[in-house]
């Protein structure tokens, strides 16, 4: 089983920067692509970034393109979100999970560990 924490949420001023982490526990994930994801109020969850197993395939939704970068550190078991330029339509409960799989993918269903979220606010 693995648990997944995220940290780093908060509110920030348009144009501001957030770094996201999500630490894993209970067995290493380095086997299996991580992925973020958000979900605004009244909004389905849609995907953010994902990254394979050994972070040389990523993948971003284009309104994270060119703003945000994901990354992992393996050996502490942690992904990682930049997020940068950030806009009052980022404002979303960020969620981590841990791939069935090795390379990254934006489909819920390929995702079979979730954590709980960290709110990120983006306002004035």
């Amino acid at each position: 089983q693995v648990q997944l924490v995220e940290s780093g949420g908060g509110l920030v001023q348009p144009g501001g920067s957030l770094r996201l982490s999500c630490a894993a526990s209970g067995r290493a994930v380095t086997d299996e692509a991580m992925g973020w994801f958000r979900q605004a109020p009244g909004k389905e969850r849609e995907f953010v970034a994902a990254i394979s197993q050994r972070g040389a395939d990523i993948s971003y939704s284009d309104s994270a393109k060119d703003r945000f970068t994901i990354s992992r550190d393996n050996a502490k078991n942690t992904v990682y979100l930049q997020m940068n330029s950030l806009k009052p339509e980022d404002t979303a409960v960020y969620a981590c999970a841990v791939s069935k799989y090795i390379l990254p993918s934006d489909i819920e269903d390929d995702y079979n560990y979730w954590g709980q979220g960290t709110q990120v606010t983006v306002s004035s």
